[in-house]
């Protein structure tokens, strides 16, 4: 107490009990988990490989994917990084943007593929109003992190294969909707207006499906 005085800092006290199990942030997201499980049904539905979580490291890049389906015959790859929200848009960036680089290459090492003749980054993001604000407010940001249509995506979601190529694109998702029709809108469409958001925010996206 008496050198933060001196200091002029503020002085806090934390209580922990050393014994109790530190969650990550992502562990303790239900509503993240929510998104990934929908995700991973759609694609194992399709009789795709899926793997969640699924770590990668080049040189001094490394983290992990969300999700990843593939295909090998045509060697095709689909990366999804789920958000809830964006608390800090510049970190998200720069962890969206490793991905997108390295982590198609170090997979394709580990699954035996020459190369991905097409391979499809999508950024999807829970289907809720303060996500549409944080886009609204930031729509070049976005628009240059993620500046492909949904296309492939869709033709993903919808079973098929997407034509050759790399697409980065972004999606707002709602994982409720398997049995309420359209589930997703691209980004042109929620900065457009066209659909109303699901939620109001994260914490009534946690609510309704504590509900079930």
């Amino acid at each position: 107490m008496a050198i933060a005085l001196a200091l002029r800092l503020e002085p806090t006290l934390l209580f922990r009990d050393p014994r109790a199990t530190r969650e990550t942030a992502s562990s303790a997201d239900q509503v993240h988990a929510a998104m990934g499980e929908h995700e991973v049904a759609r694609f194992r539905s399709m009789g795709l490989r899926v793997a969640v979580d699924e770590p990668y490291q080049h040189f001094r890049f490394s983290g992990r994917a969300d999700i990843v389906a593939w295909r090998l015959e045509p060697p095709s790859l689909i990366h999804i990084e789920n958000r809830t929200r964006f608390p800090d848009i510049q970190q998200a960036a720069g962890a969206w943007n490793a991905k997108c680089t390295w982590l198609g290459a170090c997979l394709a090492e580990r699954y035996g593929v020459k190369r991905w003749a097409s391979e499809t980054h999508v950024l999807a993001c829970l289907w809720s109003a303060e996500v549409v604000d944080t886009l609204r407010r930031h729509p070049e940001t976005f628009r240059s992190l993620a500046p492909d249509s949904p296309t492939a995506f869709e033709v993903w979601w919808s079973g098929g294969i997407p034509a050759s190529g790399q697409a980065r694109t972004l999606v707002l998702l709602d994982p409720r909707s398997r049995s309420r029709g359209v589930d997703h809108v691209g980004l042109e469409e929620a900065l457009a207006d066209a659909g109303r958001p699901r939620y109001r925010g994260y914490a009534d996206a946690a609510e309704r499906l504590a509900r079930g």
